[in-house]
């Protein structure tokens, strides 16, 4: 058995890791690298051949989980897709989203290329292929075994992190011996609205975990959600508008949630709430199917007969000239829009709209990967492009991480905590490099052996793992030296050698 790391190894997104079990090619995620990861990684080539992956199991919907399912698909890949029921409904939606972003941003681009006299480019794949290759799915519920071939099977414990999310138990027979490797996903952060808190796992032979928040601790949740509450009551005061950009996913719900909680609390009242993403209006209406997933509190609302998830004064805005009529409102709306990162989708309009405004408010609700538009304005930007216009940042932003759908330092040292042996070796994936080193350190403090993999490293049990990330910058190192090898003719070669060496 071997397991050979591509995705979220060494950074945040792009989640992809390769087993090879028993002459098979598990896939365990294939994410969409974003921001600062994108650039200098880029999604448009795998390194590895997608036709050889016999399975892929998916641990939930978020893109830089399952973002390039849809370019595997192209590229040749036609096993199943392993996923608890909840993943796949969610995945229905958000993937053809994702397409349809990738067109409209292709399309952008070639006019420009077009009055460049350049040839035009294509997108990563098509709202159509998202959707095609949604008949690869096979949706289970929780806690169930699933035997996927001879010498392998799988279950899904609750992530706690979004809708179907889930932790993966694999037990593998391995040369006679049942090894039980655990992949954590995205672990929950706790007392999450609606959704559960993370399952406890007994233990793990080798446990792939992720550490986003490996070396920060969210702030207390409740104080955070007094937090919004008076930030929407000040900026009324102002005479200005709240913006939250969100993910429509998972995000969007858990505010709805608390707004409508601040509602029945008086709190807040005759509140204009506006959901500005025709996504968040689908997996609305998923979430809404999917009750039996909800936490106590949750399902305690339901049997007085309140929706959680709706209230008097929640406007689902679906058009784009509904979009369009919420940016002539110059105080007293809450918008509510995708894409949470402000790299995509209507948020960016209004923060066009909004950004350069005293009197408004700019809201972040989740993580802002490295070089995306939400972590300029968090780190403090004075001005950004938004569609080539420069916009001045004069709206206060906020930054509430107790609403991170990710468990904090804490919270993953904590989980970990309550298996009844430590597993053999953590590796440590889904995160920059200082929060994985500082979570690796705090893990040896306390017995723990731990791996921090990056792209092409390979671990297999019992052995020490092949940091392959070394070695391919050597060759990189020494083939930038030769004089008469072009680009393209040492990426070939590159990836020729890298093959072969994988292979030994």
């Amino acid at each position: 058995m071997k397991i050979e790391f591509y995705g979220a190894a060494g950074c945040v997104t792009g989640s992809c890791h390769l087993l090879k079990i028993n002459g098979k090619n598990v896939l365990l995620d294939c994410g969409m690298y974003q921001g600062t990861d994108e650039k200098e990684r880029g999604n448009e080539t795998f390194n590895f051949n997608p036709k050889v992956i016999d399975y892929l199991i998916l641990s939930h919907a978020h893109i830089d989980h399952s973002g390039r399912i849809p370019l595997l698909y192209k590229q040749g890949f036609k096993g199943d897709i392993i996923c608890t029921e909840g993943t796949k409904d969610l995945c229905s939606v958000m993937l053809p989203d994702s397409g349809h972003i990738l067109e409209s941003e292709a399309e952008w681009q070639n006019r420009k290329r077009t009055r460049q006299g350049l040839k035009p480019i294509e997108p990563l794949y098509t709202v159509k292929l998202a959707q095609v290759s949604m008949y690869l799915f096979k949706g289970y519920p929780y806690d169930q075994w699933i035997e996927l071939f001879d010498g392998f099977k799988l279950r899904f414990r609750d992530a706690g992190h979004l809708l179907g999310s889930a932790i993966v138990e694999m037990l593998i027979e391995d040369d006679k011996k049942e090894i039980k490797i655990v992949y954590t996903g995205d672990l929950g952060n706790k007392h999450i609205p609606i959704l559960k808190d993370p399952t406890p796992i007994d233990y793990a032979d080798y446990l792939i975990m992720e550490t986003t928040y490996g070396n920060r601790l969210h702030t207390n949740l409740s104080n955070e959600l007094k937090d919004l509450s008076q930030i929407i009551i000040d900026t009324f005061k102002r005479g200005g508008n709240v913006i939250i950009p969100s993910f429509a996913v998972g995000r969007t719900q858990e505010v709805i949630y608390a707004l409508n909680k601040y509602i029945s609390e008086n709190i807040l009242s005759n509140i204009k709430v506006y959901v500005d993403s025709p996504l968040s209006s689908e997996s609305t209406a998923i979430f809404s199917r999917y009750q039996k997933y909800y936490d106590e509190e949750a399902k305690g609302l339901l049997s007085k007969g309140i929706d959680p998830l709706n209230f008097d004064g929640l406007t689902f805005v679906r058009s784009p000239e509904e979009s369009i009529k919420l940016n002539k409102i110059n105080n007293g709306a809450i918008i509510i829009s995708a894409s949470g990162m402000c790299e995509a989708g209507r948020i960016k309009h209004h923060l066009k709209h909004n950004l350069w405004r005293k009197e408004s408010s700019i809201v972040f609700v989740g993580y802002q990967a490295e070089g995306t538009l939400g972590r300029k304005i968090i780190d403090g930007a004075k001005k950004v492009k938004i569609f080539g216009e420069e916009i001045a940042v004069n709206a206060k932003i906020f930054n509430l991480q107790g609403l991170s759908g990710h468990a904090d330092k804490n919270g993953l040292f904590n989980w970990l905590s309550s298996f009844k042996s430590k597993p053999k070796k953590v590796i440590l994936v889904h995160g920059d490099e200082k929060a994985s080193k500082d979570f690796s350190d705090l893990l040896t403090l306390n017995e723990y052996s731990t791996f921090i993999p990056h792209p092409g490293d390979t671990f297999i049990p019992g052995m020490v793992p092949q940091k392959f990330s070394i070695v391919r910058n050597k060759i990189l190192s020494v083939l930038d030296s030769i004089d008469d090898l072009d680009s393209c003719d040492k990426e070939l070669l590159l990836e020729k050698i890298s093959s072969e060496i994988r292979s030994i």
